[in-house]
């Protein structure tokens, strides 16, 4: 069985597609990276805003023309795309023979090699699935670098956020479970873990042994070979000052803090259903720097969310130039439907949110630049990648996360997946240029 695989959205959904990977490859399929060589195709969707289901939307599309060459070929259809409009888009989509929801995907192999013949082709409820250290796991990004699943769903009730629907309540992984995947990262080679979950702040609260996130970044660090540890997407409210010291005591955990604040008006919050005030979150963003020393803040924030006045945005702009982030997204509101925001009055035309985006992301390349001037001269550790689509040697610091933030470009010799102290001699808005020094043979995340 020859096998094409898409995986679209979110790095917790690329974990779901390299287990569906182990799953096919244990299951004796050829991957191929031509869809039209292949008996099967498989595309992992994300359907978060309208962006995501329009990309994912493309991709069976796609998918369904090179079927109509070969009608034997099959399409299957899994992911939060499946979840959320299964029963729609069976009959929007004949040329797809299954579609498979979030908690569902373990079947794939069963579905194609005929064992489930009556499965359903649609999920309505939601669901998801924990990793288990049973399942096989064939990752595809670098071999020095993962991401750790710990926990999925969520309990947070935003306006704005339909993920609780389609990936159901909160549940977290056994802390053993975590620490042992993590023991075979390193085995294989890896230094760097990322931990990703829809609120990784909620990690324990659901198991009976009271295991937090503190702790469990506390064991991890205790896992002989990971070097960097990095946390990702920690809900405000949430962060609490046993957190912010097992980051800031911890020399493998990265000082990184990403934490989406999506607002500073007080009546927009409100309105998203977040943190109550602005004040709050400016109290928040200054705990977060006096308690871990040279710590990056990676925040998110919607514009254009229904109800946000001239005001409302001129609030949050004058809150992005005093907090001056280090790494800062900006999204348009996206109405999405089954969300409580989406019946809200009001809506804001998209035209002034795509402004007010573009306001905020000129405001922020000015702080990203000034940021990364003032690092010229300054000797870092960097974690190697390899070699961008231009030949140019590349790594990250301890303060840049993968896939979602600059980097720095190296001049001289280094091996992937190793460290290196380099001078930073150059810097653009979003990147850097350093010559390398010296190797490093552990991976502290300095500065």
């Amino acid at each position: 069985m020859k096998v094409y695989f898409q995986s679209l959205g979110c790095p917790k959904n690329l974990v779901d597609s390299e287990v569906m990977l182990g799953l096919l490859a244990q299951a004796g399929a050829e991957f191929v990276l031509d869809p039209a060589a292949a008996d099967v195709c498989v595309v992992n969707t994300c359907a978060f805003v309208e962006a995501a289901k329009k990309e994912s939307i493309d991709a069976i599309l796609e998918l369904g023309r090179h079927k109509e060459l070969d009608p034997g070929k099959k399409i299957v259809v899994t992911g939060c795309l499946a979840q959320r409009y299964g029963p729609e888009l069976a009959g929007l989509l004949p040329e797809v023979d299954a579609f498979l929801g979030t908690g569902d995907f373990p079947r794939l192999t069963d579905l194609l090699e005929g064992r489930y013949p009556n499965l359903p082709s649609r999920y309505g409820r939601p669901a998801h699935f924990l990793p288990d250290l049973g399942l096989p796991r064939l990752r595809t990004g670098p071999f020095f670098s993962a991401y750790l699943k710990v926990s999925e769903g969520c309990n947070r009730r935003c306006s704005f956020c339909i993920i609780p629907k389609i990936r159901g309540r909160q549940r977290s992984r056994p802390l053993d479970s975590i620490l042992e995947e993590a023991e075979r990262l390193a085995a294989d080679g890896v230094v760097e873990v990322n931990l990703v979950a829809q609120d990784l702040t909620a990690y324990g609260r659901d198991l009976r042994e009271g295991v937090g996130l503190a702790r469990l970044v506390r064991e991890l660090a205790r896992v002989e070979g990971i070097a960097w540890i990095r946390l990702l997407y920690l809900y405000p409210s949430a962060i609490d000052t046993e957190l912010l010291r097992a980051i800031a005591e911890e020399p493998r955990v990265c000082p990184y803090v990403d934490v989406p604040l999506q607002h500073a008006s007080d009546r927009v919050l409100r309105r998203m259903r977040r943190e109550k005030s602005g004040a709050a979150l400016r109290r928040l963003v200054a705990r977060i720097r006096n308690e871990i020393p040279g710590v990056a803040i990676r925040t998110t924030f919607l514009v254009g969310f229904p109800g946000e006045t001239e005001e409302d945005f001129e609030i949050l702009l004058d809150f992005v130039r005093e907090a001056r982030f280090d790494r800062l997204g900006v999204f348009p509101y996206s109405a999405e439907e089954g969300t409580e925001a989406a019946s809200f009055p009001d809506q804001v035309p998209k035209k002034v949110a795509r402004a007010r985006l573009r306001r905020l992301v000129e405001e922020q390349a000015r702080i990203s630049a000034e940021q990364n001037a003032a690092m010229v001269g300054s000797a870092v550790t960097v974690l190697v990648c390899g070699e961008d689509e231009r030949g140019r040697l590349y790594g990250r610091l301890a303060t840049q996360a993968p896939e979602v933030d600059g980097v720095v470009y190296l001049r001289g010799t280094a091996r992937p997946g190793s460290f290196v102290r380099a001078r930073i001699d150059r810097a653009s808005t979003y990147d850097l240029w350093a010559r390398v020094e010296d190797r490093v043979d552990t991976g502290a995340p300095a500065l």
